[in-house]
């Protein structure tokens, strides 16, 4: 198999142009040298709809556009931050929607991929959030809205999260190793990738008495991005800058 590149955690908006660049000097170079890129989850740090054409969501489009044409697949998971993202999105983008949690076959190892908010089962108070705000009806009346209010109501989330996420334990706001097995179990994998979490490393155990690993994938930030490559060759991992 050719590469395949993950990332997640980007957490694009217009007050990160760093960021932003880096992501945009990622599309342009080193993603097209891959045959898949995978974005698991929260590419934007808000995203309110398909229709909001403020800066800087046109030229990301017309960026991940450019990456599929030019014959690299791109393949995108919903965030807990820009799970609204949808058809039209991947219409104009070319990117392929990926249901969570996703099974794929890389290098000969079943690959479960997942953003990875599903597996932080100990913080009780955002899956009850979680379950409410994926409510096809929750989402159909927020898109009723117009773009104004929706860019308000999101500023405003943004700020509770930030202040609910500081008054919570670190342990709890990772994942439950028995919810990873339970997963990796169900799907039959003998790898899981994720983000979410923001804490990157590798981790290995034992599943069923056979070998299991969790790879973690990097936020990224204004002077840096991690990537992790998967190919026959092995798994590493790059920095970009």
């Amino acid at each position: 198999m050719g590469e395949s590149l993950f990332i997640a955690d980007l957490h694009l908006a217009p007050e990160c142009p760093a960021t932003i660049r880096l992501f945009l000097n990622f599309l342009e170079g080193r993603a097209r040298r891959a045959e898949r890129v995978y974005i698991l989850g929260d590419l934007f740090d808000a995203w309110i709809g398909d229709d909001d054409d403020g800066p800087p969501y046109p030229e990301l489009r017309a960026a991940l556009r450019d990456l599929t044409a030019s014959g690299a697949a791109c393949l995108l998971m919903h965030g807990n931050r820009d799970f609204l993202i949808g058809r039209r999105f991947a219409r104009e983008t070319g990117c392929t929607l990926l249901r969570d949690p996703h099974l794929a076959e890389l290098a000969g190892v079943p690959t479960l991929l997942m953003h990875g908010d599903l597996l932080c089962t100990d913080d009780v108070p955002y899956q009850r959030f979680r379950h409410k705000v994926r409510n096809p009806l929750v989402q159909r009346l927020f898109l009723w809205k117009s773009l104004a209010r929706r860019r308000a109501i999101a500023a405003d989330y943004r700020r509770r999260s930030g202040a609910a996420t500081a008054l919570k334990a670190e342990a709890i706001m990772d994942v439950n190793q028995a919810e990873v097995e339970r997963r990796m179990r169900r799907y039959g994998a003998q790898r899981l990738i994720h983000g979410h979490t923001h804490r990157p490393a590798d981790h290995a155990f034992a599943l069923d008495g056979q070998p299991a690993s969790r790879l973690v994938l990097a936020d990224w930030h204004e002077d840096r991005g991690e990537v992790l490559v998967v190919s026959d060759a092995g798994i590493r991992r790059e920095t970009l800058t």
